[in-house]
C-alpha cells in the first residue's frame, strides 16, 4: 500500500513538486497574515514572513555548520579500518 502510494507521486513528480510549492506558499501566507503577532517579544517578529525567513536561514546555518564539523574530523578515509 505504501509502495503504491510512493509510486503514485513518483509517476507525477512535476505535479507533486508544484503542489508542494503551493502548499509552502499557503502556509507562509497563513503564518504571516493570520497568526496574531500582538504578543511578539521583539519588533522583528512583527514583520511578515519573519519566521519563514528565520527558519530557512537557521536550517541553512545548521547544514553548513554540520558539514564544516564533519570535515574537521568526523569524516575519515575509507580504508581507516583496513590497517
Amino acid at each position: 500500500m505504501i509502495v503504491s502510494f510512493i509510486d503514485f507521486f513518483r509517476d507525477r513528480l512535476k505535479a507533486t513538486i508544484r503542489w508542494c510549492y503551493v502548499l509552502l506558499v499557503v502556509v507562509a501566507i497563513w503564518g504571516s497574515f493570520f497568526v496574531d503577532n500582538s504578543h511578539a517579544h521583539t519588533s522583528w517578529e512583527k514583520f511578515p514572513f519573519f519566521w519563514s525567513v528565520f527558519g530557512f536561514f537557521a536550517c541553512a546555518l545548521i547544514i553548513i555548520g554540520s558539514k564544516w564539523f564533519g570535515h574537521l574530523g568526523i569524516m575519515t578515509r575509507e580504508d581507516y579500518y583496513d590497517d
